[in-house]
């Protein structure tokens, strides 16, 4: 079955719809020795390349969404190669037999929790937009006073240098000296907008940890640095929350 070539290697893992895009704009993708255009259909016996190098197309759009969601540690970054020699999150990942893993989003350098990774392109970009609303919940520690008014603002939303930001939720925590712990939702992911939000207060996070993305949540027993793969019914319930299925 032919399909629109930005969705069909998005769904091979190779990377984002809106990437793929950004390829065919700058005449990097041929398929069957002919520059690809914007909407073309394909199908997996066409001969596609990237850089005049082949793409394997023997996964189709019909091949198994799998998800895998990490503990990520302090420490780790969320790219493939690192330049200043970091580790990375992909190198504790286990391999796949077919496309590649892709980051559901990114937690930064000093950020622990819950990182989602998947072999479905499309999935990941509709999971990562802002479109589809998808929540972020957030244990965080903060240095400094934490006033009723800061937290009404931070609800209400407040002006930072991309844009207007809000928290949807946040519920204070336990407390001990000039640290206190809150648990925040938003639903989107902008770089560091937990850290931006709260420094837009005057205050520091000095710990912050995702908890829940969507409805999958991070596991008690899953230790820091370890993975699993979600179960069918996790998949599908992500599946039919972005519309992907």
């Amino acid at each position: 079955m032919a399909e629109r070539i930005q969705k069909f290697l998005a769904q091979l893992g190779l990377a984002s719809r809106r990437q793929i895009e950004q390829w065919i704009k700058e005449q990097r993708i041929t398929v069957n020795g002919e520059l690809a255009s914007l909407g073309a259909k394909v199908e997996a016996t066409d001969r596609i390349c990237l850089d005049d190098k082949p793409i394997a197309t023997k996964a189709t759009a019909d091949e198994e969404t799998l998800i895998l969601l990490y503990h990520k540690p302090v420490g780790e970054v969320c790219t493939r190669h690192d330049p200043e020699g970091r580790v990375t999150v992909f190198s504790a990942l286990p391999s796949l037999t077919q496309g590649r893993w892709v980051v559901v989003g990114r937690l930064d350098y000093n950020t622990s929790g819950l990182l989602l990774f998947s072999n479905n392109g499309e999935l990941v970009n509709k999971l990562a937009h802002p479109r589809y609303g998808f929540e972020r919940e957030y244990r965080v520690r903060i240095y400094g006073e934490v006033s009723n008014e800061m937290i009404n603002h931070l609800l209400q939303g407040v002006r930072l240098e991309d844009g207007m930001a809000a928290f949807k939720t946040i519920i204070p925590g336990l407390c001990r000296g000039r640290n206190q712990w809150f648990k925040v939702t938003l639903a989107e992911g902008r770089n560091r907008i937990v850290r931006r939000l709260w420094a837009s207060q005057g205050l520091v996070v000095n710990r912050l940890e995702r908890i829940r993305f969507g409805s999958i949540r991070l596991p008690e027993n899953l230790e820091v640095g370890e993975y699993r793969f979600l179960t069918k019914t996790e998949v599908e319930q992500l599946l039919h929350a972005s519309n992907t299925l």
